[in-house]
């Protein structure tokens, strides 16, 4: 399956989880629901989808822990008839990022969140350090970013 990436030091990270996990999809994105890298998409159209549906159940889910327990609900697991799909924040030297994985019978909540917290360790590592943290997407350059960052993951520009 495909992988691709906006910046470098997220694929072997990314890539080692896709591997051990062995999940079908997986997802990271900015919490403003810019695409940050992906595996196992096929068409821009349904990796924008699942960018803007996970960014609003971490939104979602974020405020409704606050009102229920005080704090925010991070990681999310729902089982479906044949999938199920994981979601939670991903915290690195950059910031927090979004990540979504979809996974069938051949993988379990367990091992994924085993290897979600690796995960999460490798991106701490892999981060650049110089780099300062990016700004925050503003709604001016939202769309831009958005389109520059889907194009590079599918092959039209260069990160």
């Amino acid at each position: 399956m495909i992988m691709t990436v906006v910046e470098s030091w997220i694929e072997a990270p990314l890539r080692r989880f896709v591997d051990d996990a062995g999940v079908e999809l997986a997802l990271l994105l900015h919490p403003s629901g810019q695409v940050m890298a992906q595996h196992g998409f096929a068409r821009a159209v349904d990796v924008m989808t699942a960018c803007a549906l996970a960014a609003g159940i971490h939104a979602t889910s974020g405020e409704l822990g606050r009102l229920v327990d005080d704090k925010p609900f991070r990681g999310l697991h729902h089982v479906g008839v044949t999938r199920q799909i994981f979601v939670a924040e991903a915290r690195s030297p950059r910031g927090a990022y979004i990540f979504v994985t979809v996974f069938g019978q051949e993988s379990s909540i367990g091992l994924v969140r085993l290897y979600f917290d690796e995960l999460v360790v490798g991106l701490t590592v892999s981060a650049p350090v110089d780099v300062p943290e990016p700004a925050p997407a503003l709604a001016e350059h939202f769309e831009q970013d958005l389109n520059r960052n889907l194009a590079v993951l599918f092959g039209r520009a260069r990160p």
